[in-house]
């Protein structure tokens, strides 16, 4: 088997620490469809109109998928999915831009949900924010782009796109990461195309940091990818699945996880509990947490728990001291004054340290005291 494939193997026993790197290598998954692993990856069906890219990665990379595609198959792009507008999965399309202006050929006609629109001017108006957050969680001293390449095809709730010689490639909204958020299923090589439905990691549902997202739907997604029977998942991150009892077990329990945190968050809301009741009373199933495509490596069950809070609860935490706050720096003055001083507070929370959780907490409140001196 190609490396790829090697790569998915070892991720699916478990035998892979980090199953989200990216290779930059290219392998065939299913008759006449390609998966390129990238930092978010690019999938490619040779069809009879010519090629259809489901994603087109990031412009940091650009240049090197292309190269990948093209020692696979010279037939000119002719469509491309993006399954959401987040911009690793949308910036990578200049080369092959470039590539059919200098064949005289039309460039790829783009397909996207409507929301990708919106989210691409949300993208101009804030991009000074999501400049400064994309830098913090990356730690590379990336420019946000101002400008970005536009859908000419826009749908709403579902398309199937002709490909030739009646060969379809199934289009469907749900959402999950994003509000604008797509999949797809070639249903002739019973392949499945998830985006970031699926990432080989907790779903990134709760990223503190992002706008809104939305778990219940996300599972419904999913649940609905099953009913596919595919077998072949292209993830939006990490290596594909291969196996329809391994798509279906994969998909399940990640739709399994998110209405586990779902249910557990709204009942304890609807009992009246509040945000910090809740984020300490909901408990993931361990066992989803332990399989290698579901661990916590990028975002947190906590996280999410906080985010269903936002979507379902308002920025309202059952805190009323938290309503019309002091300011935090005058209060850590109050504090420090009431315990004798900042550094009275960090050594003995350094003396208690080992008293979890009495320590933890003692060293946030010192850490807290210090950064506002």
């Amino acid at each position: 088997m190609g490396s790829i494939l090697e790569q998915a193997e070892r991720a699916w026993a478990g035998d892979l620490d980090a199953p989200l790197a990216p290779r930059l290598e290219l392998a065939e998954v299913a008759h006449g469809v390609a998966f390129v692993s990238s930092f978010a990856n690019v999938a490619v069906i040779d069809a009879p109109r010519g090629l259809t890219l489901i994603d087109t990665g990031s412009w940091l990379v650009a240049h090197q998928q292309h190269g990948l595609v093209r020692a696979w198959s010279e037939r000119p792009v002719v469509t491309a999915l993006f399954t959401h507008g987040h911009l690793d999965h949308v910036s990578g399309l200049g080369p092959f831009d470039d590539e059919a202006s200098r064949r005289r050929l039309a460039r790829p006609h783009v397909i996207a949900h409507e929301g990708v629109v919106a989210r691409f001017e949300r993208y101009r108006r804030m991009a000074g924010l999501n400049e400064r957050i994309n830098r913090q969680q990356s730690g590379v001293p990336l420019r946000w782009p101002r400008s970005f390449r536009q859908p000419d095809q826009l749908f709403d709730n579902a398309l199937t796109l002709d490909l030739g010689d009646g060969e379809r490639l199934e289009i469907v909204h749900g959402k999950g990461e994003t509000d604008d958020h797509a999949w797809a299923f070639l249903p002739s090589q019973r392949t499945l195309f998830t985006g970031d439905f699926f990432t080989w990691a907790t779903p990134n549902a709760g990223n503190p940091q992002k706008v809104q997202r939305y778990p219940a739907e996300w599972a419904a997604a999913l649940r609905r990818m099953v009913s596919c029977r595919a077998a072949v998942l292209c993830p939006g991150h990490g290596p594909p699945i291969v196996g329809e009892s391994r798509v279906h077990r994969a998909l399940t329990e990640t739709a399994e996880l998110l209405e586990s945190l779902v249910e557990q968050t709204l009942s304890m809301m609807n009992r009246g509990a509040t945000l910090d009741d809740v984020i300490h009373g909901v408990r993931p199933p361990a066992h989803l947490l332990a399989r290698p495509y579901l661990r916590p490596v990028y975002d947190d069950p906590a996280f999410l728990v906080r985010n269903l809070w936002r979507l379902h609860g308002g920025w309202y935490d059952g805190n009323p001291a938290h309503l019309r706050p002091a300011p935090e720096a005058a209060l850590a003055r109050e504090l420090a004054e009431v315990a004798h001083g900042v550094a009275f507070v960090s050594r003995f929370a350094h003396v208690a340290v080992l008293d979890a959780p009495r320590g933890l907490t003692l060293i946030d409140t010192g850490s807290w005291l210090v950064a506002h001196q």
